[in-house]
């Protein structure tokens, strides 16, 4: 048995404390904040969290190793429940075309097959050591756990590729949580054949996965860019039957019918939602489906068009954040500049954006048993930040604030100090 750790002295320890289950509503600004607030830790998971007399105090307090947070925020670690943390080098071509007013779509079609075609070509080597750079980035700005989606490979080699690195990335050090998605674009191969190629997906991709166990969600792209109604409904409901759960990127580009396919059959999240309506919402808003926000995306593609988070919110619709990290879409893996975007464009408040970073993500992933709160029981991912209050967090936009990143009680990261060489 390792040696408890106490975390003590902390300012404001932001539980998120209560169901595991989404937050929606007034229940977003509902933090749990203890000041003054202390965790105690035993064999990475937490065993008392309280006020920090109390907790200073138990037996097995005694001898533990202590960290002192003094004068800072704990939160839970961030769970960023959509990224696509594989898939090729930086498209800074595509990047310098936008600026320059270049047509977006046509842009973005061109730059999915160069993502293709580059994730093809590399070896998985390589592509596992530009993930794990990336997990560290990841790491380095607070999130704990993610989501990783495959989509750059589509065809037979490129997928199963694809998912062996993420198996491989998983719990080293984050949980990387996998998912299928087969139905992002049309292959090169395949294009003018969209319903030859869900055939193909339905017939041999999702059966093998299922069997192999290398992915726990299936999504698709219903937009414009990627799949029409019918094929991304065909798609869904095989993937259903097999026992995968379900996700959709939807009411992105155009208006697809994507939110109400995903409520419909029972998907865990409708992610995107930038042309969302109000029949949406409304659908939304009665449903268990969660409503995955991705304002990086938004925000580099120059667009001002963002998702209707604050209708969402009140009309009764749960919410979550996530980075969307895209190596040509939104190449960020800093989950405080999220927050800073939802605030600033989405009108959400900091407590909101919060909650839904920490344990809105961890239910849009089915982790909310361990993950998103920090409550005894759970696994200890929480993050330390150099603030003394939570809402500077989503102020100071830009600047990384965290001092210490915690996986399962072991530090993954901890900020030095800034060296002041001696004057010449």
């Amino acid at each position: 048995m390792n040696k408890p750790i106490l975390i003590r002295g902390a300012r404001q320890l932001v539980t998120l404390r209560g169901p595991a289950a989404p937050r929606r509503g007034a229940a977003l600004n509902e933090l749990g904040i203890i000041p003054n607030g202390a965790i105690l830790i035993r064999d990475g998971r937490i065993a008392e969290v309280g006020q920090g007399r109390r907790v200073e105090n138990l037996a097995l307090a005694k001898d533990a190793i202590e960290i002192d947070a003094a004068g800072r925020v704990i939160l839970p670690g961030f769970v960023d429940s959509h990224t696509h943390l594989v898939g090729g080098p930086p498209r800074l071509g595509d990047f310098e075309m936008r600026i320059a007013g270049q047509d977006s779509r046509q842009v973005a079609e061109a730059g999915v097959l160069s993502s293709v075609k580059a994730v093809r070509a590399t070896p998985s080597r390589t592509l596992e050591t530009h993930a794990r750079i990336c997990s560290e980035q990841f790491v380095r700005h607070g999130s704990t756990t993610l989501e990783a989606k495959t989509g750059y490979g589509l065809d037979h080699m490129g997928e199963l590729k694809v998912l062996r690195v993420l198996a491989k990335l998983n719990r080293a050090p984050l949980d990387v949580v996998p998912t299928y998605l087969g139905a992002y674009a049309v292959p090169p191969e395949y294009q003018g054949r969209d319903y030859e190629y869900i055939d193909w997906v339905i017939a041999e991709m999702l059966p093998m996965i299922r069997r192999r166990k290398l992915a726990r969600f299936v999504d698709v792209n219903c937009d414009r860019d990627g799949f029409r109604l019918d094929d991304s409904r065909r798609y869904l409901e095989a993937a259903r039957s097999l026992g995968f759960a379900l996700k959709i990127h939807a009411e992105r580009l155009s208006h697809s019918g994507g939110a109400r396919l995903a409520v419909e059959l029972g998907a865990v999240s409708a992610d995107h939602l930038e042309q969302a309506g109000p029949d949406d919402i409304a659908i939304l808003a009665q449903s268990s489906t969660i409503a995955t926000l991705l304002p990086g995306a938004v925000f580099h593609a120059g667009s001002n068009r963002y998702a209707p988070a604050r209708s969402l919110i009140d009309n009764g619709a749960a919410v979550a954040l996530a980075t969307d990290f895209n190596t040509g879409v939104s190449p960020t893996c800093n989950m405080p500049m999220i927050l800073s975007l939802a605030c600033a464009y989405m009108r959400m408040t900091p407590a909101e954006t919060i909650s839904a970073a920490t344990i809105n993500g961890a239910c849009a992933l089915g982790c909310a048993d361990r993950a998103g709160s920090i409550e005894a029981g759970k696994d200890a991912d929480l993050v330390m930040f150099d603030a003394s209050d939570y809402r500077e967090i989503p102020y100071r936009f830009g600047v990384n604030l965290v001092a210490m990143t915690m996986k399962r009680g072991a530090v993954l990261y901890q900020r030095g100090e800034v060296s002041c060489p001696a004057p010449l």
